[in-house]
């Protein structure tokens, strides 16, 4: 057979297994577009019933409603490219990977979901240990199309890419992160499946896909731990509103919209933060002495009166002394509970003392001596009610929230002054501000330290009885018994609770799933917690993430390198210590997917010349373009901006440009290029569509990537966090393809180790 004979026999034998692996992707689709008919079927039949029957009845029906949507979700989520590989094992045994499992009438397998066990050879099968695999294929396609598929040699070298992930690593940039679920490699993976038991740190350079696997990672433990985690959930937490804009579509992809995903500065349920707009306030605020700062505060709102005084009751006037609001107190404060729970003590003892002296008044001794024992109990509830004692009592213990008194104790000098003695005059200047002013993401952990001191505010309604609580418990479990089975069929089974459901029986109850019930609740404790880019995250962020997982089960993924201001963490030990002690282990990733060897090279450069601890994986690519640093004059800057654009524009067809500068710079640039480029600046809200230019701070861009990068006044960037190089680091290794710096300073003015660029 000729050489021509042979190619033509491999294509004709190609697209043979071309057609198969489409016919059967079409049978799966088909079986994908048939549960999504079943179960929308289901949904439109239990929401005709409308509002009839029991408020139990239609609590029922509203909770399998929002069952059957959130399967219609996670289907609809999953029809982009379902299907991505397929194993041929040693004993003749195929079966197709995807994005969700999928099985037929006969429960016969049809699509093996990726985190499942047999799916694991996929991503771990190596030539040294093929794990019975004979053959793995990447199959590629666009929407429901496939367009081709790759085989693999099980050995491609240690660090050397196939041509499914090459292609993956060097495609244009969207403006929002896709799943790597086709591509993951085998360190990854290792990461992704680890057990989820106590605090896992995964440290990993630029590029290294960090936050790719903390959301594989979080879908994996969902799936694989459904009956752990279904009644707690996952708590995923990100640097800022961008990134979390950024990431937002992966989780639903890979079959998961269950997860709770927040940036740090929203954690708190009700507040939408702002940035911090000077580092060292931010500094200040994150040390672990605001701890006890916001424990003074409270105990500052605990205070007696300076001298005798008198209250009016139903016309008799009480004599209160400084020593029995004291006493009062003091009787409060042992009880150990929170400031608001613990006022009712307060509030029940002076009351009776105040009872004991008005008994006395209107009920004297009688002339023989024995005491008159006339039911008086209706006076503890007029003092309660009496103007001059509530007034009393609400100056020495007033009942606070959280938000109030964080305000307040910002806002007035004597305030701060008295809470925060270890403060400095200069320090507490700093952190002074007008009543009412914006709550900033550095303030939600303190609010958040205030909502434990203070308790949740004592509502005086009386609560429902435990035999009725236990009556709607035994009605739910008996409702879940019954639609047993039609859970199984989709996949749901223990995701509902009885407590779930008689929750939704209360009145002025919404049922809701986990995730929206853990959002909005401030003292949800959370199965597992992912924390991204946990590098930028000070001690009372700690806190406040640590109290929502009692068991410390974590997944914490950054890199100290990367870290922003001038009092950054060195070692993860040094941060945890506080929280984990020594109960924590460290996985590394070592390959640099997204930033070519050129420009991380550059980055290291600069990082290690300021001390920093850089993790300098491989990179796997070169890289075509060497890192560029352009100077030039005030006057002709935004030239050189506009003519670096047009270059990178042309040279990556479809790409996105990454502008980086300081938010005082980027003022400016903003206005220059929404002149030059109207309607195609994207500021990394909502979605990209058409726009190809980014404008960002370096602070905006951290876990963001863009095609090509291009940096304003890099000293600016160094100067604006205190001296530190962390933030002009990650603007540095955002870039996938491209790395150009314009700067008007002159050399001795540039960071250390751009000298060599």
């Amino acid at each position: 057979m000729t050489d021509q004979q042979g190619s033509t026999n491999n294509t004709s034998r190609y697209d043979e297994e071309l057609n198969a692996e489409r016919d059967y992707v079409a049978t799966l689709y088909g079986r994908l577009d048939g549960l999504r008919a079943e179960k929308q079927e289901q949904l439109t039949r239990i929401q005709a019933q409308g509002l009839q029957g029991s408020y139990q009845n239609q609590s029922e029906r509203d909770s399998f409603a929002n069952l059957y949507q959130d399967r219609i979700n996670q289907l609809n989520a999953v029809d982009d490219r379902l299907v991505f590989g397929r194993l041929d094992t040693d004993d003749n045994a195929s079966r197709h990977i995807g994005r969700i499992g999928l099985s037929d009438d006969q429960r016969t397998r049809l699509l093996v979901d990726w985190r499942a066990p047999e799916a694991a050879s996929f991503y771990q099968a190596t030539a040294a240990n093929p794990r019975g695999v004979e053959r793995r294929r990447h199959i590629m396609m666009t929407g429901r199309t496939v367009e081709s598929f790759e085989d693999d040699v099980l050995n491609p070298g240690e660090h050397e890419a196939s041509q499914a992930l090459l292609s993956a690593v060097s495609a244009p940039r969207t403006g929002v992160m896709g799943d790597i679920v086709a591509t993951i490699q085998q360190e990854q993976d290792a990461i992704i499946r680890d057990q989820m038991r106590g605090v896992l740190v995964v440290q990993g350079g630029p590029g290294t896909g960090k936050t790719a696997v903390a959301l594989h990672r979080a879908a994996y433990l969902l799936y694989t731990h459904r009956d752990r985690l279904a009644k707690n959930g996952v708590l995923l937490v990100g640097p800022s509103e961008a990134f979390m804009n950024y990431i937002d579509q992966v989780l639903p992809s890979l079959g998961e919209t269950g997860v709770v995903m927040s940036s740090v500065g929203n954690l708190y349920p009700g507040i939408v933060s702002v940035g911090e707009v000077q580092p060292e306030i931010a500094e200040i605020k994150g040390r672990a002495i605001m701890q006890k700062v916001v424990e003074n505060a409270v105990s500052l709102r605990q205070r007696s009166i300076p001298e005798t005084t008198w209250v009016h009751v139903d016309g008799i006037d009480l004599r209160v002394r400084p020593s029995q609001i004291r006493r009062a107190i003091r009787h409060a404060r042992e009880s150990e509970r929170p400031h608001n729970q613990a006022r009712e003590v307060f509030v029940d003892h002076m009351v009776r003392m105040l009872y004991d002296q008005l008994r006395d008044i209107v009920s004297p001794k009688r002339q023989d001596g024995l005491v008159n024992k006339a039911d008086r109990s209706y006076l503890r509830q007029e003092i309660r009610q009496a103007t001059d004692v509530r007034r009393l009592l609400n100056m020495c213990w007033m009942p606070l929230s959280p938000t109030g008194m964080i305000d307040e104790l910002l806002s007035k000098p004597k305030y701060l002054v008295d809470a925060a003695p270890m403060l400095s005059a200069d320090e507490i200047r700093l952190l002074l501000r007008a009543p009412g002013h914006a709550f900033t993401e550095s303030d939600v952990p303190l609010i958040d330290e205030a909502a434990v001191a203070l308790g949740d505010l004592v509502d005086e309604a009386p609560e429902a009885t435990q035999s009725w609580k236990q009556r709607n418990l035994d009605t739910a479990e008996a409702a879940l018994d019954n639609m047993h089975y039609t859970l199984e069929d989709i996949g749901v089974d223990g995701v509902v609770t009885a407590e779930m459901l008689a929750a939704a029986q209360e009145p002025e109850t919404t049922w809701g799933s986990v995730a929206d019930r853990a959002r909005a609740d401030r003292t949800w404790t959370y199965g597992h917690v992912i924390v991204d880019e946990a590098q930028e995250l000070t001690h009372m962020q700690w806190r406040m993430l640590f109290r929502r997982s009692p068991l410390r089960s974590f997944t914490i993924v950054g890199d100290l390198a990367q870290a922003s201001g001038a009092y950054a963490n060195t070692d993860w030990g040094t941060v945890l210590e506080p929280f984990a002690g020594t109960n924590w282990r460290l996985s590394e990733l070592t390959v640099n997917y997204r930033t070519p060897a050129r420009i991380t090279d550059a980055a290291a450069a600069v990082a290690k010349r300021a001390g920093r601890p850089v993790t300098t994986p491989k990179a796997l690519r070169q890289g075509e373009f060497p890192p560029q640093l352009i100077h030039t004059d005030a006057t002709a800057q935004h030239d050189s901006l506009l003519q670096v654009i047009e270059t990178q524009l042309k040279r990556i067809p479809g790409g996105l440009v990454g502008v980086i500068s300081t938010e005082q710079d980027s003022q400016q640039l903003a206005q220059v290029l929404n002149s030059h480029y109207p309607d195609r600046v994207w500021t990394g809200t909502g979605r990209r569509r058409h726009r190809d230019v980014a404008l960002a701070t370096a602070q905006q861009a951290k876990g963001l990537e863009y095609d090509a990068v291009v940096i304003i006044e890099p000293q600016h960037i160094v100067a604006a966090a205190g001296g530190a190089v962390g933030d002009l680091y990650v603007a540095m290794t955002r870039a996938t393809q491209t790395l150009t710096m314009i700067t008007t300073a002159t050399e001795d003015q540039l960071p250390a180790g751009l000298d060599d660029i």
